[in-house]
């Protein structure tokens, strides 16, 4: 019950003041990409504040962080992380299923801070429309975010990565850093969010270069690190 009234609460507050910031964002894509990407930060740090005062939810990283621009290829067990590693790994340009790119307001939002928009199909065009955005995000010395499993899974599921990893992975030439993620253990896709502690842990960089087979089964390790089915 108490988790129940926490995940209500946490959803009257964060969605009620989430609209305000998120159809403000032409206000700030007037200033620039770069005011965008710091809109984004008032955002997650919202976020944030939320998950920790009305869930309990606090975060621990493990691992060093690069000090400079990587592919980063995370696991996705909630919409925690989507939110949390904008704010974390400095503005990367994040892959984002094309479905959520046509949500109104929130779609024109993400395009302005420069997700790489790419449809659930991934046909040969999307993919390499993705990779010259990737390129193009590079060039400006940002980081390239993707979930290479393609959407959230639970607790336990360890589907292969999707092909678009390794396109990209090979189209940017970017050391890649794997990011475990333990999130669905506290905030389930559907049920009441718990208290708890989510980890984020960052793996050895892994360098550009190499063949299909040796980057997916390093990465799939790597994201997989924190997994631990969910009993019953």
């Amino acid at each position: 019950m108490i988790a129940w009234l926490r995940t209500l609460l946490f959803r009257v507050v964060f969605y009620s003041i989430s609209v305000p910031i998120v159809v403000s964002v032409p206000i700030s894509a007037l200033f620039g990409q770069q005011a965008v990407i710091v809109h984004a930060y008032v955002w997650t740090g919202f976020h944030r504040w939320c998950a920790r005062v009305l869930l309990g939810i606090k975060i621990r990283t493990e691992g060093p962080r690069p000090t400079r621009p990587v592919l980063y290829a995370a696991k996705h067990q909630s919409m925690f992380e989507a939110l949390e590693l904008q704010g974390m790994l400095d503005g990367p340009a994040m892959v984002l299923k094309e479905e959520l790119a046509k949500i109104p307001a929130w779609g024109y939002a993400a395009r302005r801070y420069g997700a790489l928009v790419i449809d659930r199909a991934a046909s040969a065009k999307a993919l390499r429309q993705m990779m010259r955005e990737g390129k193009a995000a590079k060039d400006i010395g940002r980081s390239v975010l993707i979930f290479p499993e393609g959407t959230r899974v639970l607790p336990g599921d360890q589907p292969p990565l999707k092909s678009g990893f390794a396109g990209l992975y090979r189209a940017l030439g970017m050391p890649t850093v794997p990011i475990a993620i333990d999130s669905g253990l506290v905030w389930p896709k559907k049920g009441a969010k718990r208290a708890g502690t989510i980890t984020f842990r960052f793996g050895e960089a892994i360098p550009p270069g190499l063949p299909r087979e040796e980057i997916d089964a390093r990465v799939h390790a790597a994201i997989n690190a924190l997994d631990t089915p969910v009993a019953g």
